[in-house]
């Protein structure tokens, strides 16, 4: 399966050539970011207003935020209510990425954050299968389910089923589409209803400013279950929200307009800002 790493090697190498003419020549469709992440060394490094001028200067109609603590997340909801919809990460800090599963210590966070903030889902979190049967994310996916939240997993096909099994009404993002091919990722979403995946890190579904032929199939098939995503998972990522909205834009002009739209910024609107109402 190819990493995160290594898909950023190749962005680094020229994936990021054509996204300069797709910014010059796409329209400015609205993009709804639904994999962002504001954890503590990207708040050092780039303070929130300077984060929140990127995401307006990126175009965007709202971004799906976590972050590792979650204070991130807070301030940056905090100085834009507007774009913002929030999500509980259930990392203090990077170094729970690998052992969160077997860390007791994460129930506890998760619960105290619960009960001091509101969300609208449980996540980014690394989940790969049968780790989802281990007592540290059945209570995960089980607080996730007394407050209605919506759970976004970097996960294989497999732990994917799984929390389905746990919770059968669970409402998933698959991030990165689980890094599957698309038909892989077609037979997943044939099984499951309440199932989206962003597409953040898949460059491959587009070559310049054309969609590839097997993943036009995937979206022509499921028009409302793809999301556009970024992935800032290290601080220098923020430099890439605003060329990476365009390139989506440039190859999302390859669609016709009401699939891109819906890929763009409607399918997130519905689900990800459907999930965080406005408190009455």
């Amino acid at each position: 399966m190819t990493t995160r790493r290594t898909l950023l090697g190749a962005v680094a190498a020229g994936a990021l050539a054509p996204w300069a003419g797709a910014r010059a020549q796409a329209t400015r469709l609205p993009i709804f970011d639904a994999h962002v992440h504001y954890s503590h060394d990207a708040v050092e490094l780039v303070p929130v207003k300077q984060a929140v001028q990127i995401l307006r200067q990126a175009g965007l109609a709202g971004v799906f935020v976590s972050s590792s603590d979650d204070e991130g997340t807070q301030r940056l909801l905090a100085e834009a209510p507007d774009l913002v919809v929030p999500e509980l990460r259930p990392y203090r800090t990077r170094a729970d990425t690998s052992g969160w599963v077997r860390d007791d210590g994460i129930v506890k966070y998760l619960e105290q954050r619960l009960a001091k903030y509101r969300y609208a889902g449980i996540g980014e979190f690394h989940l790969y299968g049968a780790d989802v049967e281990l007592p540290v994310p059945q209570r995960m996916v089980a607080l996730a389910r007394e407050h209605g939240l919506l759970l976004h997993a970097h996960s294989d096909a497999d732990a994917v089923e799984r929390l389905f099994k746990a919770w059968p009404q669970a409402r998933i993002l698959w991030a990165h589409s689980g890094f599957d091919r698309p038909d892989a990722v077609r037979a997943v979403l044939r099984r499951h209803q309440a199932l989206w995946c962003d597409l953040a890190f898949r460059t491959d579904q587009a070559s310049g400013n054309k969609v590839d032929p097997a993943w036009r199939e995937a979206f022509t098939e499921f028009p409302d279950r793809f999301m556009v995503g970024t992935d800032t998972f290290t601080p220098e990522r923020w430099h890439y929200i605003v060329p990476h909205a365009d390139f989506s834009r440039g190859w999302l002009a390859d669609l016709p307009a009401p699939l891109a739209e819906a890929i763009a910024w409607r399918n997130a609107d519905k689900v990800l800002r459907a999930a965080w109402p406005k408190k009455a």
